[in-house]
């Protein structure tokens, strides 16, 4: 009997004990194309020798050794490496060991630097519905899918949320996609002059919305009229890359293909690629400054902030995904898998919409292509097709509440970036019967 605390009670998984490229390996030696990275983490798959050395390398030489006292060699060197490509003037990193850690970081920080320059009204967050920020209390707030957020609601700190920018859902008949994403931003607007601007504090979303939404990127021209508001209001835009960063997209930073710089932004999942559990929250040189030349002390703090060996495996994937040109490769083999996904599914009498950037893919399903109808979801149709597919040995990352928290079902794919072009067609082939398995049991 384990004694291990699953994520689900209902189900023993089976146990993994190897992994190798895009694979990953059960006790009884099956082998499992990693469709999604696990949740968007491996993006170098598994094995790869030279993060492992550089782990080994690292933990032989130094361990551990608590932020308190001392910084590091590795820390040091990943922070100048993230800065160096940084969008904006982003200029200070911060570590942590994940994603929630991460986004919970932002919000504190965003309060501090208000408290610092004499702005302590200063305390609303506004996010947007449909968007995940992680599972710590403050994160969870944050989050806009009400699924995750019911039964803790009485917990959670008040936030604002606002529409998503989610075109296939909620475009107008006779609205260009452009006009679209401009009346959507303009709720922020709407939202900053209700709850008064002098005591708005941050706006937090992700550039692409990762797993509540299934990889749903912004349409042209909407965070630039987001940046637009957060400056004419004096309110920090926060953006959380920690699905959709570190190359998932195309870009090392995902908010380089809209353009925009946030005040700060979060990372974690790809950073570490798997290999050791790290995030950061990167802000710029006058957030920095605030605290610098205020109090100089940030209020806040994990015992594994800046752990040697977990920079020290970010600073071997960050190098990695810049010296081995994977984002690049990111681009095209992204656009050969949509191209798959279009020809396989494109038709799919009950496939409504294939988006996304990068290897970083959604399919959302629909009980009617015509009117756009999600299935009921007592037909569990999101959890039907993971089973199907793991039993085909492909690992993917479907989800339910598509919608808004309860209706609509989608497949997120968000593969490692060493994928090559004849694993493509293993991927597509194995889903679409998982697809199909799963709609005949409904």
């Amino acid at each position: 009997m384990s004694h291990v605390f699953p994520r689900h009670t209902k189900s023993q998984p089976p146990v993994a004990v190897g992994g190798e490229g895009c694979y990953l390996i059960d006790a009884t030696g099956k082998r499992y194309f990693d469709g999604s990275g696990g949740a968007a983490v491996s993006c170098l798959g598994h094995g790869d020798p030279e993060i492992i050395a550089a782990v080994r390398a690292q933990a032989e030489k130094l361990a551990f050794a608590h932020t308190g006292f001392f910084t590091s060699e590795p820390a040091e060197a990943l922070a100048d490496l993230l800065i160096e490509h940084a969008p904006g003037d982003l200029d200070r990193v911060y570590f942590v060991s994940g994603g929630s850690e991460a986004t919970e970081a932002a919000i504190k920080l965003a309060r501090q630097y208000f408290i610092e320059i004499g702005q302590s009204r200063r305390r609303h967050l506004i996010a947007r519905r449909q968007s995940y920020h992680g599972n710590t209390l403050g994160a969870l707030s944050a989050g806009g899918n009400e699924w995750r957020r019911a039964q803790f609601a009485p917990l959670l700190v008040e936030v604002s949320h606002i529409a998503p920018c989610y075109e296939y859902a909620h475009r107008q008949e006779g609205e260009s996609a452009f006009d679209y994403g401009q009346r959507v931003a303009q709720e922020l607007e709407d939202e900053i002059l209700r709850l008064g601007p002098d005591t708005v504090m941050a706006f937090m979303a992700e550039p692409v919305v990762g797993a509540t939404a299934g990889a749903v990127p912004a349409v042209e021209g909407y965070f630039h009229r987001i940046r637009e508001i957060c400056d004419k209001y004096g309110v920090l835009l926060i953006l959380d890359e920690v699905m959709c960063g570190m190359g998932r997209t195309g870009h090392l930073f995902a908010c380089d293909h809209d353009g925009v710089a946030p005040d700060i932004l979060c990372i974690a999942k790809g950073l570490g690629a798997g290999y050791q559990p790290i995030g950061a929250m990167l802000c710029s040189s006058r957030i920095y400054a605030a605290i610098e030349e205020g109090s100089g002390f940030f209020q806040h703090g994990h015992t594994y902030v800046g752990h040697p060996v977990a920079a020290a495996a970010g600073l071997a994937v960050v190098n990695a995904l810049l010296n081995r040109n994977l984002i690049p490769r990111v681009r095209e083999m992204g656009e050969k898998l949509d191209a798959a996904l279009r020809a396989r599914l494109g038709q799919h009498p009950n496939v409504g919409d294939i988006r996304g950037r990068g290897l970083f893919r959604g399919i959302e399903l629909v009980e009617d292509r015509a009117t756009r109808t999600p299935f009921d979801p007592a037909r569990r149709l999101a959890a039907r097709i993971k089973s199907e597919a793991f039993n085909r040995g492909l690992i993917c990352y479907p989800m339910s509440g598509t919608r808004d928290g309860r209706i609509g079902d989608h497949v997120l794919l968000a593969p490692p970036f060493i994928m090559t072009e004849d694993q493509i067609p293993e991927v597509t082939d194995k889903l679409t019967d998982a697809i199909d398995a799963a709609l005949r049991t409904i």
